[in-house]
């Protein structure tokens, strides 16, 4: 059989594949500072961006968090004052870092169903999340 004109091809809906959307995505942490992350304590680190509201919350590794942003122009993002729950567990380096990452967060860069979020310098992501599929 010969696919019809409004058949798409397997090749073409690869092409056609929308990106995940920056806001209201479940946003899985995989790489911080270059390096792998995998939680210890069985926490999903993860950030969600709210589809209606200036509001970002997550889970950091041990510690829930929730605060605002703003996006200032075309491809930046900027957290403002994150608040968190205070427990102590074994990734609390993770978590520290990943908040570090956050705060000092400029701009944002989505390929697909990957998030990067960058400083000031965009050479190296910060942090580098993935859109968790329902």
């Amino acid at each position: 059989m010969v696919p019809s004109a409004t058949t798409p091809t397997p090749a073409a809906s690869a092409a056609t594949t929308a990106s995940a959307a920056l806001r209201g995505t479940h946003w899985v942490l995989r790489r911080l500072d270059g390096q792998s992350v995998t939680p210890t304590s069985g926490n999903e680190v993860y950030l969600q961006l709210s589809a209606t509201e200036q509001q970002a919350e997550g889970q950091a590794g041990c510690n829930r968090f929730r605060g605002g942003f703003t996006l200032p122009a075309e491809s930046q993002l900027q957290f403002g004052p994150l608040l968190s729950t205070k427990m102590a567990c074994p990734d609390l380096a993770t978590e520290t870092a990943f908040l570090a990452a956050l705060r000092t967060t400029r701009s944002y860069r989505i390929s697909a169903d990957t998030l990067y979020l960058h400083g000031e310098s965009t050479s190296t992501a910060l942090a580098t999340l993935q859109a968790q599929r329902p």
